[in-house]
């Protein structure tokens, strides 16, 4: 009875935390470095556990029925017809290359239909085990809300192949009525996206067949409802479907913002738009000032606005030690005013994240890499996971029956919590001891890319099973090295840190005196401006007197 009543408690935290939870990063393949397209993903939602699903490729024969549950809950939806051959996918990332992502923004609470059959995370995981292009993935899922209907609230998808990224932006009807409104728009090669839980989609050309596809009543539907009654060419799914307020603004565009601040010489140019002072969105797309690596999407996903504007590292509310981080609620009243917390990109309540690279001038075997971490992207490793992987990490699955509510030494869930959660308190003290290792493995992991890559390369050109099984063995290997050198720097901050001080070291290792016993400790004790603050809140209680 105990375990149902918290499991009963983590669902509603999951529901309630999906409100501005998410984020999706895109690059077209002419602004990558390399060439790849480059889609990144956070899953920030308390009640998350955070594992890398695989589905196995299969075929089946015809009336097998599918049971879909919804995503966020398990709740039991109903049962759809199964696909006569699905494909092998590894997280968001299926055998061809094809990812997909997706952010919530929810929308207008009375188009949410009770009694669809299909919610955003079965049309993410189905969509994935059935399509081998973005294109057909768009059109998979769009006619499985047609033909089952839509369950969820309003959704933004990121859906991607080697040569196209798309945004697809998706609401349903209402109760009891069949399908969905939605529009997709194709990201420019040479440009950048992101959506971050608004939607996004203002303007869309309708005529322009090659790059934007829409439901053929995305408009008359807006008109229906009494949403829209302009002309067509001023027609806004965002304005019409999800209008903005003051979280929509502040919690989720903003974080859209950090990335074009980051990237393009457009940040002073969009900040009004953030802070409230103008209601001109920014672009769906636009160009970066520099073509973007994957390393620098990985880096981009551990933002806290860090250098801007909305840098939340150095006020109050960091503490003494800089915490990038803040409690949730992110609202709350003192008397009778209401304030906010910042949400940057990085969170400390994601359950998984990834950064996607996907290349056209490779085979799929090879070219697919969904680079995937546990845990806030912040303080996580992105290890390399391939897409015709047959096999998932152990460490990354439900080992020994690791859940949200089920600790586990072996999984890497709660390694990666662990750790991170000795950090949070005392941030500028411990953070360089993680970046120094989290460095150190993926520096590793991108200079081995090449050879592991040129070695796979050979074995596909005589045997495809071959392959398969070697990048296979190298995607668990990393997973569970990472994982094994993540406890080991557990262990290591607990004996460093241990009672809020901090031990001495010398050429890497715990200094001893001459006897063989500890060197004895640093005291830090609290920054000098926090002291400051201190005793201006304190007065003289604390003075030292005669």
């Amino acid at each position: 009875m105990k375990r149902r009543i918290i499991f009963c408690a983590v669902v509603f935290l999951t529901a309630v935390a999906n409100t501005f939870a998410c984020t999706n990063l895109i690059v077209g393949k002419n602004a990558s470095t390399d060439g790849s397209t480059i889609v990144s993903y956070s899953a920030d939602s308390y009640g998350l556990f955070g594992e890398l699903y695989h589905y196995p490729a299969a075929t089946y024969p015809k009336g097998t029925m599918l049971k879909v549950y919804e995503w966020d809950t398990g709740k039991y939806l109903g049962e759809i017809e199964q696909a006569r051959q699905t494909y092998n996918v590894n997280g968001n990332m299926n055998e061809y290359q094809v990812t997909i992502g997706e952010t919530t923004f929810g929308g207008r609470s009375e188009l949410a239909d009770s009694t669809g059959i299909i919610d955003y995370g079965s049309l993410i995981y189905i969509g994935l085990q059935r399509s081998r292009t973005a294109r057909e993935a768009i059109k998979i899922m769009t006619d499985l809300v047609q033909q089952y209907g839509y369950y969820s609230e309003g959704e933004s998808f990121t859906i991607a192949d080697p040569n196209e990224v798309w945004i697809m932006e998706m609401i349903g009807k209402g109760p009891g009525v069949r399908g969905a409104v939605w529009v997709a728009v194709r990201v420019p090669d040479d440009c950048i996206s992101a959506h971050a839980n608004q939607s996004r989609i203002h303007q869309f050309d309708m005529s322009d067949k090659e790059n934007c596809l829409y439901s053929h009543d995305v408009i008359s539907f807006a008109r229906e409802k009494g949403y829209f009654n302009g002309v067509n060419k001023d027609f806004s799914f965002a304005n019409a479907y999800a209008p903005l307020d003051f979280g929509a603004r502040r919690f989720c565009e903003a974080r859209v913002w950090s990335y074009f601040n980051k990237f393009t010489d457009h940040g002073k140019e969009y900040l009004p738009y953030i802070e409230g002072k103008t209601n001109d969105p920014m672009p769906l797309f636009i160009r970066p000032k520099q073509k973007l690596s994957v390393q620098d999407v990985k880096d981009m996903m551990r933002d806290h606005y860090e250098g801007t504007p909305l840098d939340i590292s150095n006020d109050f509310g960091a503490g003494p030690y800089k915490t990038p981080y803040r409690l949730s609620p992110l609202n709350f009243k003192v008397g009778d005013k209401e304030y906010f917390n910042e949400r940057p990109i990085s969170t400390q309540q994601s359950g998984f994240v990834f950064v996607a690279q996907m290349r056209a001038n490779k085979p799929d075997v090879i070219g697919g890499v969904l680079w995937f971490g546990v845990d806030d992207a912040n303080m996580t490793v992105f290890t390399p996971v391939y897409c015709c992987s047959t096999k998932a990490p152990l460490c990354y699955t439900r080992v020994d029956g690791a859940d949200y509510i089920t600790f586990s030494w072996n999984s890497a869930f709660w390694i990666f919590n662990w750790v991170s959660n000795m950090v949070y308190p005392r941030y500028s003290l411990m953070i360089d001891d993680i970046r120094a290792t989290q460095k150190e493995l993926e520096t590793t992991f991108n200079q081995a890319q090449d050879g592991i890559e040129e070695m796979a390369a050979k074995l596909l050109a005589k045997d495809k099973n071959a392959a398969i099984e070697f990048l296979t063995n190298y995607t668990n290997m990393t997973a569970q090295s990472t994982f094994d050198t993540w406890k080991q720097l557990g262990t290591f901050l607990i004996v460093k840190y241990n009672d809020g001080v901090v031990k001495r070291m010398k050429d890497g290792k715990f200094e001893r005196n001459s006897i063989g016993q500890p060197a004895g400790v640093i005291r830090p004790g609290y920054p000098k401006e926090f002291l400051e603050e201190y005793v201006k809140q304190t007065g003289e209680r604390y003075m030292v007197t005669e």
